[in-house]
């Protein structure tokens, strides 16, 4: 009783900090405010409770890219269905709003009692998807209680979580309240089994099944070919003013390298964009590309949404956030196009980022000295460039197949309807 009235305060002054945040001019709190207003209206209009419904959340981008595949091999297999998607954050929402394989997507409603039994009453899921985390304990408590099955999909658990803490124990609950939890490892599986989860097993990590499947799309960005000019790339992607740093002190001594540099920073609003220029006056925006590439061997992507497709052209890719505290952003994007991948020393809490740096595709680099003797090494030494990239390529491609897990689970226990 104590935790769970801590729990709602604390989204309260969540809800409050937002507020605050928005009426000071801060974009994305803006956003997320605009985002669920009225959502019971939009949601009512959408009429969900006339067919069987599945709903999918992700908190952000990166999570639904890593949910996608079990969402289309749902729809592929159930097209009676509809598919419900909610985002936590603006950053997944704003950008994939307009994604056809879901037939309604919004924000998920502030975590309240009263906001999770109207979002169930008015959807009527017969089945649940949470993607890695988002442990929302209305939600998962109106889901446990109306007895919706409920799936968390590639789930990553570490020990410093408060699932495995003494004072830990209401969101013991919500885990044993999942039908089922598929995990990405070894690790987590232990971890859960340690406090008497029974629900879990593993499954492996659906990114894998998602980066994959880009070899497949064959999207081409022909501005980036023109860009380019038959010159190796680097494509720099997910980059952080750290990040971003080290690459313009390596640029700086490496002007007369063949080499030519793509930054796609994590964030595009203009005041990091101008950030970027200041560190490279002659970089040109590609927004500007039509009419200035021919002058430049830096490109800044100013857009979201092309990163994936971009790397498709990279002969050497930097992965960015090794040098924050969070840790590096998607490192299997860059190596399932067969490349060699540069990422800061942060990355341990990212299994496949520590097991490729095992195997020899990833490469660590601490400073701009590191990473200009490993580009340059690359550059020099083709076949251990061809080693390395090969090794990249092989590492994603084995380890496919969690899709397929969870996809005979869903089946074999009959969640969904046939229509």
């Amino acid at each position: 009783m104590i935790a769970s009235s801590i729990y709602n305060l604390f989204i309260r002054l969540y809800r409050a900090g937002v507020g605050i945040a928005a009426s000071t001019g801060n974009k994305k709190a803006g956003l997320w405010l605009k985002g669920r207003q009225d959502w019971i209206t939009r949601l009512q209009a959408q009429h969900l409770t006339n067919t069987p419904v599945v709903w999918v959340h992700a908190a952000s981008l990166g999570e639904f890219e890593q949910g996608r595949p079990v969402l289309e091999a749902i729809r592929a297999n159930y097209p009676g269905h509809k598919i419900l998607l909610t985002f936590f954050s603006p950053s997944g929402y704003e950008v994939r709003k307009n994604y056809p394989g879901a037939d309604y997507i919004c924000y998920l409603p502030l975590d309240t009692k009263a906001n999770a039994r109207k979002f169930l009453d008015l959807t009527r899921p017969e089945l649940a998807i949470f993607i890695k985390y988002e442990f929302w304990l209305h939600f998962l408590t109106e889901l446990h209680t109306r007895k919706i099955p409920t799936l968390l999909v590639s789930g990553i658990f570490r020990e410093k979580q408060i699932f495995f803490k003494g004072y830990g124990g209401l969101f013991r609950k919500l885990l044993a309240g999942f039908t089922h939890l598929f995990v990405q490892n070894k690790a987590s599986l232990d971890l859960l089994q340690q406090i008497d989860m029974q629900n879990a097993s593993i499954s492996g990590d659906t990114r894998f099944d998602r980066v994959a499947a880009l070899l497949e799309e064959h999207q081409q960005l022909p501005l980036i070919a023109q860009f380019a000019e038959g010159k190796p790339l680097l494509v720099a992607g997910s980059t952080w003013p750290e990040d971003e740093q080290i690459l313009a002190e390596w640029y700086k001594t490496n002007q007369d390298s063949p080499l030519k540099l793509v930054i796609a920073p994590h964030e595009i609003h203009d005041t990091h964009i101008q950030s970027i220029l200041h560190l490279f006056p002659q970089a040109v925006r590609y927004s500007a590309v039509k009419e200035q590439w021919q002058e430049a061997n830096v490109l800044i992507i100013d857009n979201i949404g092309m990163l994936t497709t971009l790397y498709r052209y990279a002969s050497i890719a930097y992965v960015g956030g090794g040098f924050g505290k969070d840790g590096i952003h998607n490192i299997l994007e860059p190596a399932v196009y067969g490349m060699p991948v540069l990422i800061g020393p942060v990355y341990d809490k990212y299994f496949e980022a520590v097991e490729l740096v095992a195997a020899g595709g990833a490469i660590v680099v601490n400073n701009a000295q590191e990473l200009n003797a490993e580009v340059n090494l690359l550059l020099s030494d083709t076949t251990m460039w061809a080693r390395k990239a090969a090794v990249s390529k092989d590492y994603v491609l084995s380890n496919k197949g969690a899709t397929e897990k969870i996809m005979h689970y869903i089946q074999e226990n009959r969640f969904l309807s046939k229509v």
